[in-house]
This record gives structure tokens, sequence and C-alpha cells, in this order.
């Protein structure tokens, strides 16, 4: 769900277009999000699709690997910008 808020711009950064530009991407990771905690907290569907429900450790573990990818297209981004701008004022 977080690299999704890296596709509101292929080049642009997310601090020059925030996220709330695009309403509906908001509502669609939130309504991600509210599935992904039904399957999981509500028993007869985590049993459904086999799961267990995670603990605060595992969450925060799951956040803390899943964080960096806005980190690294950011700087992706950055250095596409760079690279471009530098072959303009080459030519």
């Amino acid at each position: 769900m977080l690299n999704s808020l890296n596709a509101l711009s292929e080049d642009n950064s997310l601090i020059k277009m925030p996220p709330w530009r695009n309403p509906w991407l908001l509502v669609s990771m939130s309504a991600s999000f509210g599935l992904h905690s039904l399957i999981l907290y509500v028993s007869s569907l985590a049993d459904i699709f086999g799961i267990v429900p995670l603990s605060l450790n595992e969450w925060l573990l799951v956040i803390l690997l899943s964080a960096p990818v806005i980190l690294i297209d950011e700087v992706l981004k950055f250095v596409g910008r760079r690279r471009r701008r530098t072959k303009l004022k080459a030519v």
C-alpha cells in the first residue's frame, strides 16, 4: 500500500505532490487496510484464509520493512531528475 504513494507521480517527489492530491488513492488505501484488518481480526475470516492475527511487534516489523520503499523511490526520482537536467544542459 505504501508503494502506491510513489505512483502519484513518476518524477515528482511526495513533498511536491502530496497524497491528498488524489483522494481516491487515499480512499482505496483505507479500504484495503480495512479489509486486511477485517480478515486478520475476524476469526471466521481468518480461519477461511488460514491466517492468524498480528501482534503489535509484528505490525511494527511490517512497517519497518515496508516503509523504506518510499525512501528508495524518492531517491530514485531525485537521481532521475538530476540526470534529466544534466542531459538537457548538455544538449
